[in-house]
């Protein structure tokens, strides 16, 4: 595996793939890599010829109040992993590759609608600064396919737009959510939990399967459905930021004839925010 922290660098080695007709993947990761991300390499890999995975902890995603100073870094252990998941290339660059006139003042790049609620609601800017490293990476690399996890849906649909509305020649493919035994979804975030915490953080995802339950047993009080489920997460510990379920395809608010839906969920446990989301199919 190939490692650069330049942008000449990262083209060169595309470019060469191109020339030989070779198909790139990428990967776009914050590091500190589980299981998840590594479902999405392999996955890559089923898709193309070369996969590329970059290392790169946005400012712009995080809020004042956030853990970019201590959002965990595990460079070393992440190159490792991620030569076993058999990538061809890690693009690790620094603050000043990615933003060469600083964070504070690069251009910007805003999804409509999409930025501004859910998680976009409950983190102010959050939407924007995904999807301003999103496409500041696609036009460094211009991978033909970028693969993103399901667990964080709202992102997975904003690039899909960001791609659709930009004209961009780029596959976007998202990829089931990785679970533990228990149902928990694979976060890096997961590391914040202490150990009674982590025992009650399933509890997230059970009540997206109770949702999910009852609206395909033909249930169509929504909103009943969403308070339950959040006085039930409260009860048990957390403190949620929302669940709500909406439609699939755009995370509108759904409406008489929608049959794919989405609940999504969001709520603090100790120090860790976990996010989780299901589908569901009315027939």
């Amino acid at each position: 595996m190939d490692i650069c922290t330049q942008v000449d660098a990262l083209r060169r080695h595309i470019h060469a793939w191109r020339k030989q007709e070779n198909r790139t993947a990428f990967v776009p990761t914050m590091g500190n890599l589980h299981a998840g991300h590594l479902q999405l390499v392999r996955h890559a890999r089923t898709l193309a010829d070369r996969v590329v995975v970059s290392i790169f902890v946005n400012p712009l995603q995080f809020g004042a109040d956030e853990d970019y100073e201590s959002y965990p870094l595990t460079l070393e252990l992440d190159k490792a992993a991620l030569l076993d998941a058999d990538a061809d290339l890690l693009f690790a660059p620094n603050g000043h590759t990615m933003y060469p006139n600083g964070h504070r003042d690069t251009t910007r790049v805003e999804v409509p609608v999409l930025n501004g609620i859910l998680e976009g609601r409950h983190r102010p800017s959050h939407m924007n600064g995904v999807s301003t490293i999103v496409a500041r990476l696609f036009g460094m690399m211009q991978p033909d396919i970028a693969v993103f996890g399901e667990k964080d849906y709202q992102q997975l649909l904003l690039v899909q737009r960001l791609v659709h509305d930009l004209c961009l020649p780029i596959e976007i493919t998202g990829v089931e959510t990785v679970r533990e035994a228990d149902g928990l979804a694979l976060s890096s975030r997961n590391s914040y939990l202490q150990p009674e915490e982590r025992k009650i953080a399933p509890e997230l995802y059970r009540q997206l399967i109770r949702i999910k339950a009852q609206v395909e047993g033909g249930e169509s009080d929504f909103a009943a459905l969403e308070g339950a489920a959040t006085q039930a997460l409260a009860a048990a510990g957390f403190r949620p930021d929302y669940v709500s379920i909406r439609r699939a395809a755009d995370l509108g608010e759904p409406q008489g004839g929608d049959t794919s839906l989405r609940v999504l969920a969001a709520a603090r446990l100790g120090h860790a925010r976990l996010i989780d989301n299901i589908g569901i199919s009315i027939s």
